[in-house]
């Protein structure tokens, strides 16, 4: 198999506003969910908040010049919907515009291109406090952020991305409550989770009347679920487990609709669906964006005895989060995607490795794992390319340690070393491999 990418290959790096911009009350910016839950106490395991994070508000050039000396040409970013609406309805914040202005301008004359996702998790929380995204009002004022901010944009930028990973803003923030605004409730976050998929589908004819030329999609995250034994009830949970992690998005988003088996186990939760919802939210999109990181395997004790085991865990083989390292499941969901849906291209938009990085006494930060780690899944990369299987690019989760959500800055997946107490930032020997990748657009040494 060649170690040789496709021409135009797009590589890149992946962060989201809140986690990297700080300067949470600058320029008009207005308050986010994630600014008012990590402000509660116990929300955030190192007690921070969303400031300083990186400083990119401020520090972004020195954010662009990491990318170039990894020879990137791409790079995906999001708009943070408080700069450009600070109550997310109401009066347009020119200011908060003009940075992203300013941002795209500097990545173009880089000759990086700029993949631009609307929306990363920061609702603004005047429109949670009227019900969040279980409030259908939130559609339309999605809607009109979208169009406001692609008109700005829309004339340089030409790949956007509606929303990033509809599940965690959803179940894991509205359900699991790890994520703000850290709400317990399914029913909630079931209607959360059909909002914003109609969020996106509306958007989609919007950016697309804004900006002829736009390449268009959504961003998902995926888990293959395996069971740990040849049990039925082991079994049973794996299906039920790609039903609502994996199909419960797709399927709606490729005009399949929701999967029926997991209508049926939600019962009375369900949301509500209007009529004319499930056309809307199956709009057509140019690509999807697929974040991988790990497996999911299931295990039903009580109901095992005497099974055949089929999957075992390696736990010599994790990240410093405790996931997995498994890069055959990129394999596996991307196969099944492909034969599954009728999907034009896929672009790996978020796929990395939590270290406890430490810098050694030459300076450096010398991570073998990450390495390791990206190599691994950019090999199935290049196994599915040989398959014919259409991939456009690599996005590395992260550009650079930041706030990881609930985690703060204890846990590091970026290229480049980021000192939170000065802010400065080198590139580990990740991100010094990593660029020696993409000026080849090959795999190397």
């Amino acid at each position: 198999m060649s170690t040789q990418f496709p021409q135009g290959f797009y590589w890149g790096t992946a962060t989201a506003s809140f986690q990297i911009e700080g300067a949470t009350k600058a320029d008009g910016r207005g308050e986010s969910i994630w600014d008012r839950f990590a402000a509660t106490p116990g929300k955030i395991r190192t007690g921070e908040t969303g400031d300083p994070a990186c400083e990119s508000y401020h520090r972004y050039a020195e954010d662009i010049a990491l990318m170039q000396a990894m020879n990137l040409n791409a790079y995906r970013f999001s708009i943070a919907w408080p700069r450009v609406i600070p109550d997310g309805s109401g009066t347009v914040n020119d200011k908060g515009l003009d940075y992203y202005d300013r941002l795209v301008d500097a990545l173009l004359a880089a000759g990086i291109t700029p993949l631009v996702t609307l929306y990363h998790w920061d609702l603004p929380q005047r429109l949670q406090d009227e019900g969040g995204w279980a409030n259908r009002a939130s559609i339309e004022a999605f809607v009109r952020y979208a169009d406001v901010t692609v008109a700005r944009l829309g004339d340089r930028v030409k790949n956007w991305t509606t929303l990033n990973e509809p599940w965690c803003v959803s179940i894991l923030s509205n359900l699991i409550g790890e994520h703000a605004p850290g709400l317990s409730d399914l029913k909630t976050a079931l209607q959360v989770a059909h909002n914003i998929l109609v969020a996106h589908g509306a958007a989609v004819p919007v950016i697309r009347k804004r900006c002829p030329d736009a390449q268009v999609g959504i961003v998902l995250n995926f888990e293959p679920a395996f069971p740990v034994t040849d049990s039925e009830a082991d079994r049973r949970l794996a299906r039920m487990h790609h039903a609502t992690f994996n199909e419960w998005f797709i399927g709606p988003v490729m005009g399949h609709g929701y999967p029926q088996n997991a209508w049926l186990d939600y019962g009375e939760n369900v949301p509500e669906v209007l009529p004319g919802d499930m056309e809307i939210i199956a709009a057509p999109v140019d690509y999807l964006g697929v974040n991988y990181y790990t497996r999911h395997l299931w295990h039903d004790p009580s109901s095992s005895d005497g099974a055949r085991v089929l999957h075992q865990r390696d736990e010599g083989n994790v990240s410093a989060r405790g996931w997995e390292i498994y890069p055959q499941g990129l394999y596996d969901i991307i196969t099944w995607l492909h034969k599954t849906y009728d999907i034009p291209r896929f672009l790996i938009s978020e796929n990395g490795m939590a270290r406890d990085d430490q810098v050694a006494e030459d300076g450096a930060v010398h991570d073998p794992e990450r390495i390791s780690y990206i190599r691994q899944h950019l090999e199935v990369v290049l196994r599915l390319i040989s398959e014919h299987i259409p991939i456009t690019g690599y996005m590395c989760w992260s550009l650079m340690d930041n706030f990881e959500w609930a985690f703060g800055t204890s846990s590091r997946f970026g290229l480049a070393y980021v000192n939170f107490e000065t802010q400065e930032r080198f590139l580990k020997d990740s991100g010094r491999w990593y660029g020696r990748v993409a000026g080849a657009n090959a795999l190397v040494d």
